[in-house]
């Protein structure tokens, strides 16, 4: 008899705990919600071998013309695909200046995103909300080595490296070679500097009778980035404008002097721009257009600029002063710090899967964007591209001439205030000289305590 109720209390045991097994659905929400969470931040194999899932949440801006939501989100499938237990989310922020203000609230909120592109310049703003991830010890040192160095020059914080090149640029000269026919200037020749650009644009720009331009000779633009413009003009005469670790900005120097009188000089002086303010984004459309003959601008516009234009056109140097320079620019990669260890490693992984020579060689022919790596070049992808359409090398070949983009603590404030003086410059409200000790000066007060 013992032995009998003994049989019937394991059976009603085992009857009990199979129905437990088949009934979780009847779980409270509370328990599967934790249970998920624990699962996202906790990456490990199961006893099958297989990877738990992770899912990142991936900022990314979108600053110029053509459909980079596109190849982001098929480069997030492609991933995923390779790699089924990574999900990643892109999460597509507007600007680069909003994308950043995203992502500040959202780090100060306590609810960091896993990695972002944001401009490489927001390096310093960044550190100093100790908001990153130090990628030094996440990848070798060959890796590092495959990008070009001046690109890498906005990574680094001494001998540390918080980011990785992605979507970077400089800034070159398009030009209308049937304008150029039409003004009887060789079509093949681009100006080599700024005595021929200026004598180029003269000659470019088109009056009626009344003196009405109906085609310019040259458009620079002076909104959201003309500090870039600034900057490369200032290259080309002798110096940067920056120190290499974001304490110090040298607005006041004779060089940027010079060069920022030649900027608003163009418009206001030679005529051979339009006087005042030209929107960064109307820049790229006047040029297609066909109501500017030459502009300077980012080289992230050249693949719409090749699907848009009606007309044939070229992509040369920014013209020399002494010599010739471009900054760079564009985004980074960056990975956050206050996120689980599983996601980290997932973050560097998707990195690295977005940084092999092929995939950078695709992103360069579908954006326009200077291919990162030195190996992009070599692939025959980016060969028979450049083979086909030479205007595709020139941003790689000014490589040779660039230098590191604007960057301090407080970025976003010194590089407002800058480019509101320059902007007062451009318009006449200030000479060059005010705009720029002006400009020192507010920088000075704002970085000063970074230099104790």
């Amino acid at each position: 008899m013992k032995k009998f109720s003994l049989l019937i209390i394991a059976v009603m045991l085992l009857l009990s705990a199979c129905g437990n097994a088949g009934n979780t659905k009847g779980a409270s929400s509370n328990s599967v919600a934790s249970a998920a969470e624990q699962e996202k931040g906790n990456n490990k194999s199961t006893g099958g071998g297989e990877e738990k899932p992770v899912e990142l949440s991936f900022y990314f801006p979108v600053a110029v013309g053509g459909p980079i939501t596109g190849f982001i989100d098929k480069l997030a499938a492609d991933f995923h695909e390779e790699n089924p237990s990574i999900t990643v989310k892109p999460i597509y922020a507007g600007s680069y200046q909003d994308t950043m203000t995203k992502v500040v609230t959202a780090v100060q909120g306590g609810n960091s995103p896993d990695l972002a592109v944001l401009l490489s310049t927001e390096l310093y703003s960044l550190l100093e909300m100790n908001a990153l991830e130090e990628l030094t010890p996440r990848f070798s040192q060959d890796y590092f080595n495959g990008f070009y160095e001046a690109f890498m020059s906005n990574t680094k914080s001494g001998d540390q490296i918080w980011s990785v090149p992605f979507q970077r640029s400089t800034i070159v000269m398009y030009y209308n070679k049937d304008m150029f026919k039409a003004a009887n200037l060789d079509p093949e020749k681009a100006p080599a500097n700024w005595n021929e650009l200026k004598e180029y644009a003269q000659k470019l720009t088109v009056k009626d009778g009344a003196g009405t331009v109906s085609q310019w000779g040259l458009e620079i633009p002076s909104t959201g980035y003309q500090y870039w413009m600034l900057q490369a003009l200032s290259l080309q005469t002798g110096t940067n404008i920056v120190s290499n670790d974001g304490k110090e900005v040298y607005f006041n120097k004779p060089e940027v002097k010079e060069a920022l009188q030649f900027y608003a000089d163009l418009g206001r002086k030679d005529k051979v721009m339009p006087e005042g303010i030209l929107e960064w984004a109307t820049v790229p459309s006047d040029f297609i257009s066909g109501k500017t003959a030459m502009m300077f601008h980012t080289t992230g516009n050249l693949s719409k600029v090749k699907s848009d234009a009606k007309f044939d056109f070229g992509v040369a140097y920014l013209p020399a002063n002494k010599n010739y320079g471009s900054p760079t620019g564009g985004g980074n990669l960056y990975v956050f710090k206050d996120i689980p260890e599983e996601r980290k490693a997932a973050a560097v992984k998707f990195i690295e899967f977005l940084t092999q020579p092929e995939r950078v060689a695709q992103w360069s022919i579908d954006t326009g964007y200077v291919g990162t790596t030195k190996a992009a070049y070599e692939t025959e992808l980016l060969k028979d591209y450049v083979a086909g359409f030479p205007q595709a090398a020139v941003a790689r070949d000014q490589m040779e001439y660039a230098s590191s983009e604007l960057s301090t603590y407080q970025n976003g404030q010194v590089t407002k205030l800058f480019n509101d003086n320059i902007q007062s410059a451009l318009l006449g409200e200030m000479t060059p000289e005010e705009a720029l000790e002006k400009s020192q000066q507010q920088a000075d007060e704002i970085l000063k305590k970074y230099r104790k």
